[in-house]
């Protein structure tokens, strides 16, 4: 990728980029090239970790539990859901593949202060990349609480102890990402400017990250109304930035045409053809033969066959939406999320059951007689901004309303239910609700429960699979192979 005017804004050439094992690292102190090269290599490493992502922050939650599905059951995704997970059943084995992508960020933070660029391009890199390792650190310490701390490269390996790292305490993980956020907005100085496509991570981005971190220490580590305080007012300047707001339709959000100057987004990661497209929602979708004999709205009719509306998508309906939880997403006709979100499937039996349900949200489109799956998918947006501002002024004792309604009214426009200002708990259910109906299919709802606290996950997780004496399950164990191959490592407790 070359460097563009401004910061580095050419967007449309991530496939360009050379795995960095093959890539002379001492080169980027030499050539502005082969630095532009390192730098994007994060950002097609990142977007690989998208599937990692959604299962991550979302399958674990009440969200797609014991769903409707037409195929054989994706067992892999219901391990998450179900919570069957034991030291010899790991979901997510070798802390997700992510500290090959912390190694590249760190060999960029290390080298960039000597890259041939200008002062403000070494500047914004650097700013980015402890942005991203902020929010790479703050997903491992989400996932498995404790975990091993590397901030410097592996450049090379003399013995294989050189390899091995203990697992730092949370409250150790925790401070490097705090850390890592006050560098990378001291970085960034005040430049609050976006690309025009938002998959570069930026000020806002990192701000953003500050209040889902604050909200998070204030609520499980102990930082109380002193943390919820710093997360309102960091995301409160990013409510302030005046290119950013609420998209007037919910599904132009998610729409791959609009993606330019797209004003709820604040980071993305990039999907586009001739490049790379969405690979991680193949479980969500239907086969072609079934989606001839499916149909979308027989009541009140009339009814449609699926592969009329969607001829060319191919997949896979293996995992679902429970029919207690379609109910509960639809039962007000007037929210548009659902319907720009999913859509039912029916048999053409009598009474027409529901088969499955067919993720749309990030369909993607036709593109010269294929489907193609190009959908950005945001790793914060504005909606973020709002419901987690709700949870700050909630937890402070505020009233969280004014930002509740936005979504309300954007969703439901007229018709837009009124929120009353109420206790802590009644507001974080109302909360918790707008952000179950905004996010499906974003790795979002897993994380919201356990920031919201404890008690909110139990409630909203069945006890069949998850119980109140099992707090060890709310971060996952390590695998056997891990703890045999580090000697240094431990199982999580609990495990």
């Amino acid at each position: 990728m070359s460097l563009c005017a401004g910061l580095f804004s050419c967007q449309n050439q991530l496939e360009e980029v050379v795995p960095q094992t093959s890539l002379n690292q001492q080169l980027a102190l030499s050539d502005p090239n082969a630095a532009t090269t390192l730098y994007t290599g994060v950002y097609a490493s990142l977007r690989n970790y998208h599937g990692t992502l959604l299962n991550l922050g979302e399958m674990r939650s009440d969200l797609w539990a014991d769903g409707l599905f037409t195929e054989s059951e994706d067992t892999g995704l219901k391990q998450y859901w179900s919570h069957n997970i034991s030291a010899t059943n790991v979901p997510a084995a070798n802390w997700g593949g992510f500290y090959n992508l912390i190694d590249r960020i760190n060999t960029v933070i290390k080298l960039f202060p000597q890259a041939p660029l200008t002062e403000a391009q070494r500047k914004s890199a650097l700013a980015e990349m402890h942005g991203l390792r902020a929010f790479v650190y703050f997903t491992l310490l989400r996932t498995w609480g404790g975990v091993p701390i590397t901030t410097e490269p592996v450049s090379s390996v003399d013995n294989l102890t050189d390899l091995y790292r203990e697992r730092a305490k949370a409250e150790d993980v925790m401070k490097l990402i705090k850390s890592d956020l006050e560098q990378s907005l001291t970085l960034f100085g005040g430049s609050n400017a976006f690309t025009t496509k938002r998959v570069y991570w930026n000020r806002a981005a990192t701000l953003t990250l500050k209040g889902d971190v604050f909200l998070w220490s204030g609520t499980l580590m102990g930082g109380g109304s002193a943390d919820f305080a710093v997360a309102k007012a960091a995301l409160e300047e990013v409510k302030a930035i005046p290119t950013l707001g609420l998209q007037a339709t919910y599904a132009d959000i998610f729409d791959a045409t609009k993606e330019v100057n797209n004003r709820e987004i604040i980071f993305a990661l990039s999907f586009e053809k001739n490049e790379a497209t969405q690979s991680a929602y193949g479980s969500f979708l239907v086969n072609t033969t079934q989606a001839g004999t499916l149909v979308f709205d027989p009541q009140p009719g009339p009814a449609v066959p699926v592969s009329t509306v969607f001829p060319l998508v191919g997949g896979a309906s293996r995992v679902g939406l429970s029919q207690a939880m379609i109910t509960r997403l639809t039962a007000n006709a007037a929210d548009r999320r659902p319907r720009a979100t999913f859509r039912t499937m029916h048999r053409t039996t009598a009474g027409n059951p529901v088969a499955g349900v067919m993720l749309t949200k990030f369909i993607g489109r036709v593109d010269a007689g294929v489907q193609l799956y190009d959908n950005d998918f945001p790793i914060y947006r504005y909606a973020d901004v709002l419901l987690m501002l709700a949870e700050a002024n909630t937890k402070l004792g505020n009233d969280p309303s004014a930002d509740i309604m936005a979504l309300r009214t954007r969703a439901y426009g007229a018709a837009a239910p009124a929120f009353t200002n109420g206790s802590q708990q009644a507001n974080m259910e109302a909360i918790l609700d707008e952000n179950l109906r905004e996010f499906i299919g974003e790795g979002k709802r897993w994380f919201a429960l356990r920031r919201a606290g404890d008690a909110y996950v139990f409630r909203a997780v069945s006890p069949q699979y998850l119980q109140q004496n099992q707090v060890y399950k709310l971060v996952l164990p390590i695998s056997v192979g891990m703890l045999n191959a580090d000697p240094k490592l431990t199982q999580t407790p609990g495990y």
